[in-house]
């Protein structure tokens, strides 16, 4: 049943002794509130390199060539590594149970105009398998097919920003006809990107067909493969060096030329990036349980001393013929309302802090700094409950001495 009394007693109690409260309360206060604002920015790093790969498969590897740089085998330093479809076709049959999709890559600059509307963009000639490499989602239509491959399609797929500069909005370009630097290409479908409006001002085209019309060679700029998901990061390292070492015997490169042959593995990404945020967990949460741990010895430390205090006051309740467990739970009461109450309120105050702060932590590379509410509350309790027992102890021990001795206290 509700006491009246009693709470309207626990709030007098508060009342009377300001002090005592504002610093039993600042104590919980700072330690939800730095413990939010730390885990906080944890939170915004991971998401910052969440968003960095999220146009790109995770176990996608990217295969460039350049230039040598170094003389090997007779051959002489600056010439030109250029990929072919017999490399790709290569690869393909080599690696074929380390590779779940592949696909090359061809870059155009095309002039792109459609009733009126005119705009430059970059052209990627692609495989069907680039989809999933890519990652790209279709909002209409449909994705460069193995038929439009195989028949060397005049047929393209825009990105969404695509779409709304040379369309405006007023009509969808899916069946449409747009002119690509005089050359006619059907809009067979338009995606969208997770990565930044750059991969949203697209154009796919097959590859084939680009080869065809521009230069009638089968020359390819980059090529994308996809490992076997089945495969761990280590063993997908490990592939990439393999086939960075057998590309190099390929081409006469010699083993320490960094810029013939490049060949960047997601895995090694994603390799850094998890222990990197492995370690940032750990930081945080030892600097995190320090936060709590010092919270919950500063309330620890308060409610002692308060129970102390109240010494004498507890020796005239006895002596009123209160019983024992009415002077804790008057007490303990008195702890968890004060400690409650300052958490939630560190808790609104960081979170506070985190949004006003966004705007600026975006400058350092940290990203929608948040926090789990279920996690901070979870802090709280955990805090609420070491006030409780902090006031518990030596409340319980108070109750239990005799009146006279402690009317005597000093």
């Amino acid at each position: 049943m509700f006491d009246l009394d009693l709470w309207r007693e626990i709030f007098q109690s508060i009342n009377k002794n300001r002090t005592r409260s504002i610093l039993s309360g600042f104590t919980v206060a700072f330690a939800i509130l730095l413990f939010t604002i730390l885990i906080g920015i944890a939170n915004g790093l991971g998401n910052t390199f969440q968003e960095g790969f999220a146009d790109d498969a995770i176990n996608a590897i990217f295969i460039n060539s350049g230039r040598t740089t170094k003389a090997y085998n007779g051959l002489q330093a600056g010439r030109r590594i250029q990929f072919k479809n017999e490399d790709f076709d290569y690869i393909n049959n080599e690696y074929k149970d380390e590779i779940q999709y592949s696909s090359v890559r061809i870059y155009k600059n095309v002039n792109a105009s459609y009733k009126g509307e005119k705009n430059n963009y970059t052209v990627r000639a692609v495989n069907p398998d680039h989809q999933f490499l890519e990652k790209s989602i279709m909002n209409k239509g449909r994705y460069i097919s193995q038929l439009d491959l195989t028949n060397k399609s005049k047929v393209i797929v825009i990105g969404r920003l695509v779409e709304e500069d040379l369309f405006l909005s007023t009509e969808s370009a899916l069946g449409a006809y747009i002119n690509l630097s005089g050359i006619q290409y059907k809009v067979v479908g338009v995606f969208s990107d997770d990565g930044n409006d750059n991969e949203e001002r697209l154009i796919y085209m097959p590859a084939s067909t680009a080869q065809l019309l521009y230069g009638n060679n089968d020359y390819v700029d980059q090529i994308n493969l996809g490992y076997n998901p089945d495969l761990s990061v280590d063993e997908a390292i490990a592939f990439s060096n393999k086939l960075t070492k057998r590309l190099k015997d390929r081409f006469s490169v010699a083993p320490t030329d960094q810029s013939a042959i490049r060949v960047f593995n997601m895995a090694s990404q994603n390799k850094a990036v998890s222990q990197f945020e492995g370690a940032l967990g750990m930081i945080i949460v030892v600097i995190g349980l320090g936060t709590l741990i010092a919270g919950i010895v500063g309330i620890s430390n308060i409610m002692i001393f308060i129970v102390k205090e109240r010494t004498k006051e507890i020796g005239i309740r006895k002596a009123l013929g209160a019983p024992p467990k009415n002077i804790v739970a008057l007490i303990l009461l008195e702890s968890i309302l004060i400690t409650a109450i300052t958490g939630y309120l560190g808790l609104i105050l960081g979170v506070g802090v985190l949004k006003w702060a966004n705007p600026m932590l975006a400058d350092y590379f940290i990203k929608d700094a948040g926090v789990s509410t279920n996690i901070v509350v979870s802090a709280t309790i955990v805090l609420v409950l070491a006030g409780t027992l902090a006031g518990y102890l030596p409340a319980k021990r108070a109750s239990q001495i005799k009146p006279i001795v402690a009317l005597r206290d000093d």
